[in-house]
């Protein structure tokens, strides 16, 4: 009896910086697309650039399920520190920095965030609007409010998954950074 998962589909042609950790395990990474340095995905993400590239900046959580894909001819732009959490969905051309799409959330590619906003778990964001700093959207109507801070950053979640996650999955390889020493 195998329990082993399957290795994923992680095109040649896609740019994983170092520091940055991308589970191969049932990942489908295709088209022109950048992680930068200390982002983390989990196995089974699914990332595509059908047309335009998709530019991931640093430090952000894609959870497992996650699914980012970009069908317009225009760069999808996604900042720094954003958490994508279990099953969240994202065609946005443009998120910010700071940013949390719950737990399957959805957010469509007329719908752009600025920072800080959180998407709330289930809600469905399929509208041609960008979103004013720190909108929070929730609720089974959607229902919307500003927040008084930008969501926490999640600085200790990363660098706990840095430190475990090396031992338990199966990593895409990515060349040490020039200034780091081999000793």
């Amino acid at each position: 009896m195998s329990t082993a998962l399957t290795s994923g589909v992680i095109d040649k042609t896609v740019v994983i910086n170092p520091n940055a950790l991308v589970c191969k395990e049932q990942a489908t990474i295709r088209g022109d697309v950048v992680i930068e340095s200390r982002t983390i995905t989990h196995p089974t993400v699914t990332i595509i650039a059908e047309k335009g590239p998709i530019r991931i900046g640093e430090s952000n959580l894609i959870e497992e399920y996650v699914t980012i894909i970009n069908r317009s001819d225009e760069p999808m732009i996604i900042g720094n520190y954003n958490l994508f959490e279990v099953g969240s969905y994202s065609e946005s051309l443009s998120i910010g920095d700071n940013n949390v799409l719950e737990y399957r959330s959805r957010v469509g590619p007329r719908c752009f965030l600025t920072n800080g906003c959180i998407i709330g778990a289930l809600c469905n964001l399929d509208v041609d609007e960008t979103l004013k700093e720190n909108t929070v959207i929730y609720g089974p109507d959607c229902k919307r409010r500003i927040a008084l801070e930008k969501p926490a950053q999640q600085n200790f979640q990363l660098d706990f998954l840095r430190k475990i996650m090396p031992n338990y999955q199966r990593l895409v390889q990515t060349a040490k950074p020039e200034n780091q020493s081999t000793s």
